[in-house]
């Protein structure tokens, strides 16, 4: 996957995560880059994502990517 820029006005960091609005449900949706960009989402930078706020009332549902967990033997 090639590196996409934050899709913020003059942003030049390299996106992070893909933003979704759910409308339907005042939901606004973080979850990882998308593999493809989407045309009705959009993608962020690491700042951009953490300084989110959504419209008054909206729910913010953020997913991450959890790494693999190691056990020692």
């Amino acid at each position: 996957m090639s590196p996409r820029p934050c899709s913020k006005v003059s942003c030049q960091e390299q996106a992070t995560v893909t933003l979704t609005y759910v409308y339907a449900d005042s939901m606004v949706v973080l979850g990882p880059l998308s593999q493809h960009p989407e045309p009705h989402s959009y993608d962020l930078c690491a700042r951009h994502s953490e300084r989110l706020s959504a419209p008054q009332g909206w729910q913010v549902v953020r997913h991450a990517v959890l790494g693999d967990v190691g056990f020692a033997s």
